[in-house]
């Protein structure tokens, strides 16, 4: 039988939680190849809103450091939808963040992703390559798709 202390400290614990902000959590990144020291170190991603809502704008930010000067490369973006390959993008990297890049630097982006997007789990993949083609470094990290659409029915 619950007291009404263990139902109080219950409530208080819930509305705590409802508190925390949402879309504000750091993803979690994993360098493709494990055992490569890459010039470019990547300190965290950001996901704005998380879940990523269908016909909403989505920000993706990639904290970053490099002891390079990188003044040219381009980014090489692949999507896949649980284990489906089903989106690629290449965009330079100077029109992504201020060049020349040295030291700590922000790769923003924001999409917007057509209503129609399947919800679920989906792995984006990034690669930051050089003026010559070398890998500078190469991520990956999870994001999710909501189920809901703002413009949903019920």
């Amino acid at each position: 039988m619950a007291t009404k202390q263990h139902f109080l400290l219950f409530a208080a614990a819930a509305m705590l939680l409802l508190l925390l902000p949402f879309g504000c959590t750091a993803t979690a990144v994993e360098y493709c190849n494990k055992g490569l020291d890459y010039p470019v170190k990547v300190s965290g991603v950001e996901v704005v809103p998380d879940p990523v809502v269908r016909g909403e704008p989505a920000t993706f930010k990639i904290s970053a450091s490099t002891d390079k000067n990188i003044t040219a490369g381009k980014l090489v973006i692949d999507v896949a939808y649980f284990i489906f390959h089903v989106h690629s993008e290449t965009h330079n990297f100077c029109d992504e963040t201020p060049c020349p890049a040295t030291g700590e630097f922000v790769l923003a982006s924001k999409q917007t992703l057509p209503s129609f997007t399947p919800p679920g789990s989906y792995t984006l993949t990034m690669k930051l390559l050089g003026d010559s083609n070398e890998e500078l470094t190469c991520i990956s990290f999870g994001f999710s798709i909501g189920f809901v659409t703002p413009n949903a029915i019920i």
